[in-house]
């Protein structure tokens, strides 16, 4: 006997984002909801968010890690509820994941101008589409029937892999820093 009930998988709507609020956050806003490539607008949005919250309120850097500890946070409890609303373990439309973790990448490579702003967002959709390596290992780590995981890690499997993008990324963004330095010196 299965112990979790069987669901018709839903579709993202308007009106199905503004049922809740949590539902606001994980589909980013409204930018999950875009028809083509929702992840892209979803990280699009954080970049415009980010640039936001950073130009009207200033935050300090020790403010932007407890924005995203929050984030990260409130996030994880929004994306686990909206894929169960869902019925759907990853929801293309749920692309909070993308925009935590953009934050997380602008947030430490400060101060980069919008030239690397623009690098990173472009090396970010690569990792993040591509699914290779560590990403491709972390997003099969989480992939599992609707209800087949416990609450806790439904939620923290949608942002999983998307932080370990990020984690590449600040990886190839840090080893390339480091290499134009040493071929600079000489």
């Amino acid at each position: 006997m299965n112990e979790y009930p069987t669901f018709t998988p839903r579709r993202a709507t308007w009106s199905f984002m503004g049922l809740h609020p949590l539902r606001l956050i994980a589909l980013g806003f409204g930018s999950g909801l875009s028809p083509v490539a929702p992840g892209t607008a979803g990280t699009l949005a954080g970049w415009a968010l980010y640039l936001l919250i950073d130009h009207a309120a200033a935050p300090s850097h020790l403010a932007w890690a407890a924005i995203l500890v929050a984030g990260l946070l409130i996030g994880w409890w929004a994306c686990t509820h909206t894929a169960r609303a869902m019925a759907v373990s990853d929801p293309s439309p749920v692309v909070w994941d993308e925009i935590i973790a953009f934050w997380i990448i602008l947030w430490a490579t400060l101060p980069v101008g919008w030239i690397g702003q623009l690098i990173l967002f472009g090396l970010f959709r690569l990792f993040d589409a591509v699914k290779r390596g560590p990403v491709g290992w972390a997003d099969a780590c989480f992939k599992a029937k609707p209800g087949a995981l416990p609450g806790w890690a439904q939620g923290f499997g949608i942002i999983f892999d998307d932080l370990v993008a990020a984690a590449c990324v600040l990886a190839v963004w840090f080893a390339g820093l480091w290499g134009w330095s040493a071929w600079q010196a000489h």
